[in-house]
């Protein structure tokens, strides 16, 4: 988003309309931003008024399109909540967005459902509350309603933006339905088209992070039908797209938001090696960001080149900090299991649940420890006769 989308001269209009303010959710600094506002994932924009309420939040990537009518619906959100009682259907919206910021999401399905039954035909807002509803309903676990809501959409939002996040959501929410629910194969099959079918429309304005996260829930429908070639396939288009969005990158912070992408995608097709020359060219580009030696050091743990992994992991380990660090933990302990040294991997889970311990609230997950205890409990477990 910072090196494709807020760039974009398009947004330049809406510079002075907000005071603006970034946060870094791995800095202890910010523990208590995150504790108030439980930031669902990365990234999540939200506008708040003067008393640090919600009134709107946006969470994931967003095309230049999508932020300018976000924006430029945050002046009018403003309003409408002060006349949120009521029930006009920019109201019950405003009321939607409020509880979703507010991390209610069962409360905010129920009533971005009712501003959409209320909605008038051709309704500007219809697309956004649409994919936050979608969003909310994903959060509460309604898998069925998830996708019923993606079936009734995507005939009105076909060849727009909104349709890729409406198929690759009601893809993934049909993916979670049980296994023996009534039509959910031929629904799955259904998302899995529409989804294919938004990938191919290159008129799209979407950004490559959304278009890649197409591909992710494409092969996990190929996952899903036990179909491993057909992963394959996926796996390589997704590689070959990644790399060609990279090539057009025209500076290096351009290029390095494909990092993340192309590594899994190389694993996924079992050419690791291929990110190692574009991970140290980032480590040179970027010689304070723990992510690309973190990132060098899963691609030599794929390799099974333990001792390249151990050392890059040795240098995103001294730069790394907040919550996130806690993930180079667990793959550092992986690197020791695969290379055969079962009491350097609990070792280093148990520093890991030191260093948990050290993090404030807001950045304090209460489910990691009891998973690194479970984890050293397994290694630690005898082996099987």
């Amino acid at each position: 988003m910072r090196a494709y989308v807020f760039t974009d001269q398009a947004l330049a209009k809406h510079a002075g309309q907000f005071v603006w303010l970034g946060i870094n959710g791995e800095k202890a600094v910010n523990a208590e931003f995150l504790k108030r506002y439980k930031v669902p994932a990365y990234p999540t924009y939200y506008l708040l008024d003067q008393d640090g309420g919600t009134l709107i939040r946006w969470t994931g990537g967003a095309s230049v399109g999508q932020l300018d009518q976000f924006f430029t619906e945050q002046s009018a959100a403003y309003a409408k909540r002060a006349s949120s009682g009521g029930n006009t259907v920019d109201a019950v919206l405003a009321r939607a967005d409020s509880l979703n910021g507010a991390a209610a999401y069962a409360d905010a399905a129920a009533a971005y459902g009712q501003a959409l039954a209320m909605a008038p035909p051709s309704w500007a807002s219809y697309g956004r509350a649409v994919d936050a509803r979608l969003f909310a309903l994903d959060q509460a676990d309604s898998a069925e309603a998830c996708v019923t809501l993606a079936e009734q959409a995507l005939p009105k939002v076909r060849h727009t933006v909104s349709a890729a996040n409406v198929a690759g959501s009601g893809l993934g929410c049909a993916l979670e339905l049980p296994k023996d629910a009534p039509r959910r194969a031929e629904r799955v099959a259904a998302m899995e088209q529409a989804t294919k079918e938004v990938l191919a429309d290159n008129t799209l304005p979407l950004s490559g992070d959304d278009r890649s996260g197409l591909y992710i829930g494409l092969m996990d429908a190929r996952d899903d039908a036990n179909d491993s070639l057909g992963h394959k396939k996926v796996a390589e288009q997704w590689s070959a797209y990644l790399d060609g969005e990279a090539a057009k990158a025209n500076t290096p912070a351009a290029r390095a938001v494909y990092d993340p992408h192309r590594l899994s995608a190389y694993i996924e097709i079992g050419h690791a090696e291929r990110a190692i020359p574009m991970l140290e060219q980032s480590q040179k580009d970027f010689p304070d960001d723990y992510n690309p030696p973190a990132r060098l050091a899963l691609a030599y743990k794929a390799l099974k080149q333990w001792d390249k992994a151990l050392a890059a992991s040795d240098v995103a380990m001294s730069k790394a900090y907040g919550p996130r660090k806690l993930s180079f933990y667990t793959a550092r302990s992986d690197m020791y299991v695969g290379k055969g040294d079962k009491d350097a991997a609990i070792k280093t889970l148990e520093d890991a649940i030191a260093y948990a311990n050290t993090l404030p609230d807001g950045q304090r997950n209460k489910n990691t420890i009891p998973s690194l205890q479970k984890r050293i409990d397994k290694l630690k477990a005898p082996a099987a006769p």
